[in-house]
């Protein structure tokens, strides 16, 4: 099999190669094609594997040229480039065009509306696409189908994700994952899923505090531009048992938070909006990423060895056999040797999982969320293998 990765040199693109190429792989790939801007990323990775299967491929998306010949032949086209950048309908739109199955790691839901709207056109060619394969959205619209699947009448599913920081605190910040993710996270509105309709919700809006176990402890979870809310209350096996309630809620470490509050506060949520500096306009964003990456840098012997948590749940009520029922799926992610190459390994090691089981399982045309296109019972010892804790509680 031949895959190529976009933005395979990436942090969550270097995941997925990773991933792919170890033990745990279900299917055999013949080629790896590493596609990237970045030749001296790309080259400093296929160094590190020492894999002869990885063949590195420059590249410069708004070519559509070298774009197309990217992607041509592959079984499957892996999309990798970070979601607001706003190259994601081009590279959908050519693995269409050239008849390979597609999946990429969504992003806010910036374009899942969009994408979705061109169900029939990539059903019709026979093409599969499956969209936001990673962890969130990912991974969680998989514990929501989890959720669904015990209950024949749901009122409400409530999916949440929380992370902390274990250790001394570390005195630099150092983002989570893109740090235009981050601000869009906090700074942009979201759509929520009430009285059964999507609705806007403010940024940082629906304060909700939980008490979850150690390390998390009281956690206060807000709403947050995703894409579940925009497709999980609609697919098929949840929304004909009733749904009326969707959302979607996170937590950050607390010091952490109140960075990025006080980053949005500053104006760096408009990270898009240039400024101009001495007769020159620029992008906050482009400022901002530039002084967290030379924080970083110089104050990298400072930085303490932090275990990071991860806890990914969803809550569903409703009735099953006609009896009230509360159901919660839950997968926890705790430091392991596994992860020490990964950034995020839940995030690339899911898109792994999401890039496989389309290789390995019957094609299913048209374009789908993962709720739509995986099944729990697949899906689940996948993340079994890779160390990740699921646990379900019905009540």
């Amino acid at each position: 099999m031949i895959i190529t990765l976009l933005g395979g040199a990436g942090f969550m693109g270097a995941g997925i190669v990773r991933d792919l190429l170890s033990d745990r792989a279900i299917i055999d790939i013949n080629t790896i094609r590493l596609c990237d801007a970045s030749r001296e990323k790309m080259e400093a990775l296929a160094t590190e594997l020492g894999d002869p299967r990885i063949t590195l491929v420059n590249l410069d998306v708004t070519n559509a040229e070298a774009l197309h010949a990217a992607i041509a032949g592959a079984d499957l086209c892996i999309n990798c480039v970070p979601t607001l950048l706003g190259f994601q309908m081009t590279i959908f739109e050519a693995a269409l065009a050239l008849k390979v199955p597609y999946m990429d790691l969504g992003g806010l839901g910036t374009y899942t509306v969009k994408q979705l709207a061109e169900h029939e056109r990539f059903k019709a060619a026979g093409v599969p696409a499956v969209i936001g394969c990673g962890a969130d959205p990912g991974m969680s619209n998989v514990i929501c189908r989890a959720v669904a699947d015990e209950l024949d009448e749901i009122d409400r599913i409530n999916l949440y994700w929380a992370a902390e920081l274990v250790g001394d605190e570390n005195p630099v910040l150092v983002p989570p994952y893109s740090v235009s993710t981050v601000l869009a996270e906090y700074a942009h509105p979201s759509t929520q899923f009430y009285d059964g309709k999507h609705v806007e919700c403010a940024p940082m809006s629906g304060s909700e505090f939980l008490d979850l176990p150690e390390p998390w402890g009281r956690c206060e979870f807000m709403h947050s531009p995703h894409s579940e809310q925009l497709t999980v209350p609609l697919a098929d096996g949840i929304r004909e048992k009733g749904i009326r309630e969707f959302s979607w809620k996170l937590h950050l470490p607390h010091r952490e938070h109140e960075a990025w509050v006080g980053l949005v506060k500053a104006g760096f949520g408009d990270f898009d909006e240039p400024v101009e500096i001495g007769g020159i306009k620029v992008k906050p964003l482009d400022v901002l990423n530039k002084v967290i990456e030379r924080n970083i840098r110089k104050h990298a012997d400072r930085i303490p060895t932090q275990d990071s948590h991860e806890i990914h749940f969803a809550i569903g009520r409703g009735r099953k056999d006609g009896v009230e029922r509360t159901v919660r799926v839950e997968v926890t992610v705790s430091p392991d040797e596994m992860y020490a190459p990964y950034v995020d390994a839940c995030t690339s090691m899911n898109g792994s999982i999401a890039a496989q089981l389309i290789l390995a399982l019957p094609k299913k045309p048209g374009v789908h969320a993962p709720e739509s296109y995986f099944d729990v019972a697949t899906y689940f010892p996948e993340l079994e293998k890779r160390k990740f804790r699921i646990a379900k509680f019905v009540e």
